[in-house]
């Protein structure tokens, strides 16, 4: 009879103390500033309903509200990241919800710019790439004033005309198209950059599963189309005329701007293009690739010293 005596005065001191501290623990939540605030708003709320719901207000204030003890999406310290909880009393009852927090927003107002960018081949410097962190020297000045005109534009109606950095290796072309493209995704604007040697051998890589249109289609329809490196590689007949020629005349037709960077100057390129992997040279073809080119882009220099040997 003992060891049932000694348990069950063991259960009720055990009792007394879960008691103690559950009143203790309804005394610190009622007491936070928010559950205060929340009873001031709702004064109908009776002690019964309290007590019964103690266990939802004391997960709201161990929960980061709005954000307030978390520094990004990432590190987010909530049950369910990047939500945050709702506490509300209706039908007469204390309900806890949660909605998206403002950091959560913020990521995913970010992953929708960074789906605005899309790129073939293009190095992950390229893609990071900002106006404000390229240098204004004489050489570029031009180029500059180019792009910012093309930006000011953009942001009440797209131009026609992209443009056509021309220059020698190493001067920043390639870096100018990444920074245009990421001003142009601070307004919504997508913007497709393609690698034109690797962009080459993808297409032929595509011809053995029969997707050439879908790929051709997806670069025609771009609202910025930048091809980087133009004339870096010797180009098929039937590259330059059927797929080329084919996003060109899309373009020009649907008044669409066309970035590219080039080591040659249009009227070097234009020589460049009449020359096919055959060796066959075909000025007329060439020719008419190169008027789409200049109707949808405009021929700016780009000079000054090999950044790449830095």
């Amino acid at each position: 009879m003992k060891p049932i005596q000694s348990s069950l005065q063991r259960w009720i001191n055990d009792n007394d103390a879960f008691k103690q501290r559950l009143e203790g623990m309804k005394k610190e939540i009622l007491n936070h500033p928010e559950i205060r605030l929340f009873l001031e708003k709702h004064p109908q709320i009776s002690d019964q309903e309290i007590t019964k719901r103690l266990n939802k207000l004391y997960e709201y204030i161990t929960q980061s509200i709005q954000c307030e003890r978390c520094t990004s999406y990432n590190a987010c310290k909530n049950m369910l990241q990047g939500y945050s909880p709702i506490l509300q009393y209706v039908n007469n009852e204390i309900h806890l919800s949660y909605e998206k927090c403002t950091n959560h927003l913020r990521f995913e107002k970010m992953e929708q710019k960074q789906k605005l960018i899309q790129s073939v081949y293009m190095p992950k410097e390229i893609l990071q790439a900002r106006m404000s962190n390229i240098y204004p020297d004489y050489h570029r000045t031009l180029a500059l004033k180019e792009a910012d005109d093309f930006l000011e534009a953009a942001k009440n109606s797209l131009p026609e005309k992209g443009l056509f950095f021309t220059g020698p290796f190493g001067v920043g072309k390639t870096y100018l198209l990444g920074a245009i493209a990421n001003e142009l995704q601070e307004d919504n604007i997508s913007s497709m950059l393609i690698y034109m040697p690797e962009f080459v051998r993808e297409i032929r890589e595509a011809i053995q599963d029969n997707t050439v249109q879908k790929k051709i289609n997806i670069f025609k329809q771009a609202d910025v189309l930048m091809l980087d490196d133009i004339g870096a590689e010797t180009l098929s007949a039937w590259f330059r005329d059927e797929v080329l020629g084919s996003i060109l005349q899309y373009r020009m037709m649907e008044k669409l701007p066309v970035f590219f960077t080039s080591n040659y100057t249009m009227k070097q390129l234009e020589n460049i293009l009449a020359t096919s992997t055959k060796g066959e040279v075909e000025k007329v073809k060439a020719g008419r690739i190169m008027e789409r080119i200049k109707q949808v882009s405009k021929e700016v220099k780009v000079a000054g010293k090999n950044r790449r040997n830095e």
